[in-house]
């Protein structure tokens, strides 16, 4: 009996060990596990750390601007992803895939509508952690506006129903180019001398400035309450003049010009600008030459006075090439003359040119291009003052034609010298109020050979007659007639809607 109760004892104490053993088999095996999981979260990076600006970014309402974000990374890039608030955003550019940092660029698109905006972006690692970060966006009102300071030496566009404001004078440098949309107004400061404001297209340089019938480019003076979509001024009437420069553009074209010495030169220092500075230079060899584009421009109370005698023209051509394009201008109420030409081979189309303190047309150096549809109204001086060369580069002649000058108080009609080289064809004088012509040598220059003309009609006041007007040879291409049997002229439809000689009524009429 007792050595089996033995027997039950030694059994129950092996039973107990093997308890004890498969218990500290858990019991390891639980603490492996337990450790095994502290070294893998011992082995997980330190979450992204995303960075937004510390200030405000501020953007015009409809307009986009890029945001940056910076971020540590040290489990690896993976993704970025956006939100928005009062616009839209995209991610435009990240880190590589598992850099450890760098910078998340986010572009923001802004509503319309001034006020608070935001850009939330979210980075995630390769370990799925996360980090955000929010961009506070300040809407504003879109500029309308801009002043212009200096010269203009990369291309540049001035945008549709904007207002640009030149400070002083204001070059487009040799290989540059100015794009000016429709509809825009480019408003002079005040000033005069060295200070007269102007916009000048320098030698190289371009002009790109289509307006439309529907939305001309307006010059004027920043007097002026104009504002883009309008055609007359609301404050300015049209015949203020002086309150600040002008357009000039200056080409490489010929010029028949002599310095100071007498000596020939291909190139000259254009009237209105400073001789000491050398992007007023002008003229060349190259008669082709391409200074741009001005469709349905209209400039307005110009011709500040750099110096005695010595005012900016309303649009100022230096020896400007062939390859330019001149079409639809309006000149109104310019100090000097509305147009010059100094040479150059250009063709200008559709110009019309209202209350000039000098001449209306006025042409120099041995132009020898083509302006075709013109009107003159009340010009202060000539309708036209046409010299010929001053060098000895001669180079044909210039035509004008498809003329109607309403005349009214001018001093005269045309001023000639004795080598001018002009063709004036189908043109209409009008509304004569005196004897108008202080020229007497007509004949002297037709039977030089270098003034050649035809068909000219004239309106006379009661008991006028051709010979009181037009003096010498002229009276040979001249015919009286009457409003109602004239048979040239200009086409006046081409200035209907956008020049504001029309939209005042001035070429009702004509």
């Amino acid at each position: 009996m007792k050595q089996l109760e033995f027997y039950k004892y030694l059994n129950n104490q092996t039973e107990m060990k093997k308890a004890n053993l498969r218990f500290l088999v858990v019991l390891f095996g639980l603490l492996a596990i337990s450790i095994t999981s502290c070294t893998k979260d011992d082995e997980n990076p330190v979450a992204p750390v995303l960075t937004a600006p510390s200030v405000s970014t501020v953007v015009e309402e409809g307009m986009t601007t890029d945001i940056s974000f910076n971020v540590t990374i040290p489990g690896g890039f993976a993704s970025a992803s956006v939100t928005a608030l009062n616009g839209t955003a995209v991610v435009s550019s990240t880190p590589s895939v598992g850099a450890t940092s760098g910078t998340v660029e986010v572009t923001f698109s802004a509503e319309n509508g001034t006020g608070a905006g935001s850009v939330t972006l979210i980075v995630t690692d390769q370990s799925q952690q996360t980090d955000d970060a929010t961009a506070v966006v300040s809407i504003e009102a879109e500029l309308m506006q801009f002043t212009v300071s200096a010269n203009i030496s990369e291309n540049t566009t001035w945008e549709t129903g904007k207002t640009y404001i030149l400070d002083n004078r204001i070059f487009v440098l040799n290989g540059v180019t100015l794009t000016i949309e429709p509809g825009v107004v480019v408003k002079g400061a005040a000033g005069s001398d060295v200070n007269a404001t102007a916009l000048i297209i320098a030698q190289g340089g371009k002009i790109m400035a289509e307006g439309t019938a529907t939305q001309p480019i307006i010059f004027t003076s920043v007097a002026d309450e104009i504002e883009p979509g309008q055609i007359a001024s609301p404050n300015l009437g049209p015949t203020l003049n002086g309150l600040w420069g002008g357009l000039i553009v200056l080409g490489k074209a010929h010029i028949s010009y002599q310095d100071d010495q007498g000596n020939d030169s291909q190139t000259a220092s254009i009237e209105g600008i400073p001789p000491d500075d050398a992007n007023g230079i002008y003229g060349g060899t190259d008669d082709a030459d391409n200074s741009g584009v001005l469709k349905y421009i209209s400039i307005r109370h110009g011709g500040a006075n750099i110096g005695e005698g010595n005012e900016i023209n309303g649009l100022t051509l230096g020896g400007v090439g062939s390859g330019t394009v001149i079409e639809n201008i309006e000149i109104i109420s310019n100090q000097d003359d509305g147009i010059e030409w100094f040479g150059g081979t250009v063709t200008v189309k559709n110009v019309v040119v209202w209350n000039t303190g000098d001449d209306a047309i006025d042409t120099d150096q041995a132009f020898a291009g083509t302006v075709d549809n013109i009107v003159i109204i009340n010009p202060g001086d000539e309708c036209f003052e046409l010299d010929g060369p001053e060098g000895s580069y001669l180079n044909g002649a210039h035509t004008l034609k498809n003329i109607t000058a309403s005349v009214k108080d001018a001093s005269g009609l045309i001023d000639f010298d004795a080598n001018t080289n002009v063709t004036i064809e189908n043109a209409l004088f009008e509304n004569i109020t005196v004897d108008t012509q202080d020229v007497e040598e007509y004949d002297k220059y037709f039977a030089a050979g270098n003034f050649a003309s035809s068909n000219w009609e004239v309106i006379l006041p009661t008991d006028y007659t051709v010979p009181d007007v037009f003096k010498g040879g002229s009276d040979a291409i001249t015919t009286s007639v009457t409003s109602e049997t004239k048979t040239v002229g200009a086409d006046l439809t081409k200035f209907a809607t956008w020049s504001w000689a029309s939209v005042a009524g001035e070429l009702t009429g004509l």
